[in-house]
């Protein structure tokens, strides 16, 4: 399907493809393809050779890992998102199954482009070298906050900062099945039912997806957010970095100005 011009506005507003050159540019969507995906298809497997960049124009998209027939998610993403970047730089097998979760417009960039526009471009390269920083450091925030946080802790800390992004109301709707939260946040469904439980005491009250905060100072306190864990955004949202790649938007576009 070919790509509406609004679409690629879209996907050139995203930090890593706003540094790079209008040829630059040309030459990684020239190739490219926007497709339409019903809600549970999987996009590739872990351990296949990837040949494309992702990048999610609409819809969502869940990151998952397995093991010893054991699964579990690793994130989710929302528009506009890049994803299995450091395989393609790397031109490496998947490390992660990506699969949408409702009806999705994926735009599929040729990896062999993006590689050799990172050679041709240099602040295209300085791009994709900040947001492979960003990726890490969203990585590093969701290891601090399920190794150093309880399951109760880790939950109420998701739930002040979804309750932020639905606009701060006292009521926030659950945006993933509680299976999915449940991995998300490191724990099993039977854990997340305790942790819920456990809030109780803390003011929250669960009817479905519905869930309302009627004491935030109280969670406040449990919760005990910290900017070095919590300041990239959405807990468990962000494994892919984006909030932190957004405060470097402007650095990018300044060093495209540097680039030429």
């Amino acid at each position: 399907m070919a790509m509406r011009e609004a679409d690629l506005d879209r996907v050139r507003a995203l930090p890593m493809f706003a540094a790079a050159s209008d040829r630059t540019f040309q030459s990684l969507t020239a190739g490219g393809f926007l497709q339409k995906f019903p809600a549970g298809t999987t996009l590739l497997t872990e351990g296949d050779p990837v040949d494309f960049l992702y990048v999610l124009i609409e819809g969502q998209a869940e990151l998952q890992g397995t093991w010893n027939d054991k699964e579990t998610t690793l994130a989710v993403l929302r528009p506009v998102s890049t994803f299995i970047l450091a395989a393609v730089v790397l031109d490496a097998d998947a490390l992660m199954t990506a699969r949408t979760i409702e009806r999705s417009d994926i735009l599929m960039l040729s990896a062999e482009a993006v590689r050799r526009g990172m050679e041709d471009d240099a602040a295209f390269g300085l791009a994709v070298a900040r947001e492979l920083a960003g990726c890490y450091r969203g990585l590093v925030r969701t290891v601090k906050n399920q190794k150093l946080r309880g399951g109760a802790e880790r939950l109420a800390n998701y739930l002040m900062v979804e309750q932020t992004r639905q606009g701060g109301g006292p009521t926030l709707i659950l945006p993933h099945e509680k299976r999915v939260l449940a991995s998300l946040l490191g724990m099993t469904p039977e854990n997340l039912s305790r942790a819920f439980a456990n809030l109780a005491d803390y003011g929250v009250v669960v009817q479905g997806p519905e869930v309302t905060i009627a004491r935030p100072v109280v969670l406040n306190r449990l919760a005990k957010p910290d900017p070095l864990i919590d300041g990239a955004g959405p807990a468990g949202d962000l494994l892919a970095g984006a909030a932190e790649l957004e405060r470097t938007a402007s650095e990018a576009r300044r060093s495209q100005a540097r680039f030429g």
